[in-house]
């Protein structure tokens, strides 16, 4: 399975894998962000497009596209080609530079990196049906208030990827009682109680619980009343390509 990645642009700007590391998690307590596998995992669960030069974009409150003034830090060819104001309403245009081809039935979703939030700026998601489009798209971000923000060069300013999106049709959200699957409600009923066994223990600066500081059931693929090896395909780190150039 292939991401075709056609640049239209002289010099694309950079793809990498997804980083998992995000400056506000550094500054925790031990790092204490980076034990959530779910944050990690959505952080390198697709590819960063990097920004070539970085840049200060300020927006006056008002809904013209000159609102929004763009300062590189310095002089770059294709900065007003990546990134200017298009659409009015204080919404920062990007142009990634590529056009997006996947296999039949996968599209792309196009939006900020994720768990890295920024100041004054949200970015905008958008899912695009790259199994057929012949043009690019636009990766856009909105100001929440005027003023002022930075993107600083290497930055990611768009996160791309795959979904195969029409099966979500097919999806058919069913509640059920926890009462009707016995092994589940038994498991559940289980991570509770070690849950709030464990707590309790860290609680009372128990020496054991201080020193494993957190419960790792789902970072293993574990569960309570089985303390076995993980799943097969349990994943706790991402190990996506990084882009190669082909013909």
């Amino acid at each position: 399975m292939e991401l075709e990645c056609y640049p239209v642009a002289a010099r694309p700007p950079e793809i990498v894998p997804g980083r998992p590391d995000r400056r506000w998690m550094d500054h925790f307590a031990n790092r204490h962000p980076y034990r959530c596998l779910p944050l990690t995992m959505a952080n390198t669960t697709g590819w960063e497009l990097l920004c070539p030069v970085g840049f200060t974009a300020e927006w006056s409150g008002s809904p013209q596209n000159e609102a929004i003034t763009l300062r590189p830090d310095r002089p770059h060819p294709d900065f007003h080609d990546l990134c200017k104001a298009h659409f009015g309403g204080g919404i920062l245009t990007f142009h990634p530079g590529y056009l997006f081809r996947t296999p039949p039935g996968w599209d792309l979703i196009a939006a900020g990196p994720p768990n890295l939030p920024k100041d004054g700026i949200q970015p905008l998601s958008g899912l695009v049906e790259t199994d057929w489009l012949p043009f690019p798209f636009t990766m856009n971000w909105i100001f929440t208030r005027p003023g002022r923000v930075r993107f600083e060069k290497g930055e990611p300013f768009c996160f791309i990827s795959l979904t195969p999106h029409r099966v979500m049709d097919q999806v058919q959200p069913v509640q059920r009682s926890m009462a009707s699957d016995d092994a589940l409600r038994n498991q559940y009923e289980a991570w509770i109680r070690e849950r709030e066994a464990f707590n309790k223990k860290l609680g009372q600066r128990d020496p054991e619980a201080v020193r494993d500081a957190w419960q790792r059931y789902y970072f293993k693929g574990e569960i309570p009343d089985d303390m076995g090896p993980a799943p097969a395909d349990h994943v706790n780190k991402r190990r996506l390509k990084s882009l190669k150039i082909g013909r």
